[in-house]
């Protein structure tokens, strides 16, 4: 597969967790974050464990919770709370400071060179991305902009740790993936049943929102964006990752009805030039041969 197919396939999962903000404060409950962290995560990754019949090996299992607490566990209810906070332009907008905190922990985990071009690509990201936030029809919450920048912090951290220890040789995309939202899935199912309760009654545009985020921004969304971590320089699906803001603030302006203003407008162009930017450098650099570890996985019908 060339690199500009691996981009365009990486780009789905950002482009499609852009929707999770609207489906948020359309279709779900409200103040439960927790309940939807756990019915995008969970059933996904049982349904990714049937179809791969594969679980993680003795060495990868501590390495999987901590990944999935990361990627899943810790993201997830972060990432609801801040929808449910925040106007949605703006909650997915904070994600663009990731790029910054990937660059910086790519420089000190994975000893990446921090290249001139990326790094400016980064830094006017995130300029647009405070233009996006800041605009003057912005309703900002502080908790719910440190629940966004506390989830985009775990991800980022779950990306490096994901880049640096690869995957087990014989373990494809979806078991990945499944290892992961079953992880995060399992972490936060007492947490939801302390802390919420017991569901509340949902209606059919609940059923039919938690379907949406645990299939297409669950399951199909984390296969493709591990796949690409693997293969791709850590920053470049950093970058990528700016994809989110742009579709969740046109989605917040069509369906929403909140205020789209010339400096948001001007903060996206920003985004959307520190994205092409950022991905022809990444398109310059020799392609990374995805990372595997040694170690068995076996079938979990012989568990």
């Amino acid at each position: 597969m060339n690199r500009l197919t691996l981009l365009l396939l990486t780009s789905l999962a950002p482009l499609s967790w852009g929707t999770t903000y609207l489906v948020t404060t359309e279709l779900l409950p409200a103040d439960h974050p927790l309940l939807a962290g756990l019915l995008r995560s969970l059933p996904a990754g049982l349904l990714a464990l049937a179809l791969s019949r594969t679980l993680p090996p003795r060495g990868w299992r501590l390495k999987t919770l901590m990944l999935g607490v990361l990627n899943i566990g810790a993201f997830f209810p972060l990432l609801f709370l801040a929808a449910e906070r925040l106007p949605g332009g703006v909650a997915a907008a904070v994600a663009g400071v990731q790029p910054l905190i990937i660059l910086g922990l790519g420089a000190l985990v994975l000893r990446d060179t921090i290249r001139p071009l990326t790094a400016a690509a980064a830094a006017v990201g995130a300029v647009g991305v405070a233009f996006v936030v800041l605009g003057p029809a912005a309703r900002l919450d502080a908790i719910g902009v440190a629940a966004a920048v506390g989830g985009v912090t775990a991800t980022a951290l779950g990306m490096t740790l994901t880049k640096r220890w690869g995957r087990p040789v014989a373990a494809g995309p979806i078991a990945y993936a499944g290892w992961q939202l079953t992880a995060g899935g399992l972490f936060l199912l007492p947490l939801t049943l302390t802390v919420e309760g017991l569901p509340p009654t949902l209606d059919g545009g609940a059923v039919l929102g938690y379907l949406w985020l645990g299939t297409v921004g669950g399951l199909i969304a984390y296969t493709l964006w591990f796949r690409g971590i693997h293969a791709l320089p850590v920053i470049a699906p950093g970058l990528l990752a700016l994809l989110s803001p742009v579709v969740a603030t046109l989605l917040g302006t069509l369906f929403a009805a909140e205020t789209f203003t010339p400096m948001q407008g001007l903060g996206l162009a920003l985004v959307l030039s520190a994205l092409i930017g950022g991905q022809l450098a990444a398109l310059r650099t020799p392609l990374v041969r995805p990372a595997y570890t040694t170690g068995s996985v076996r079938a979990a019908t012989r568990q």
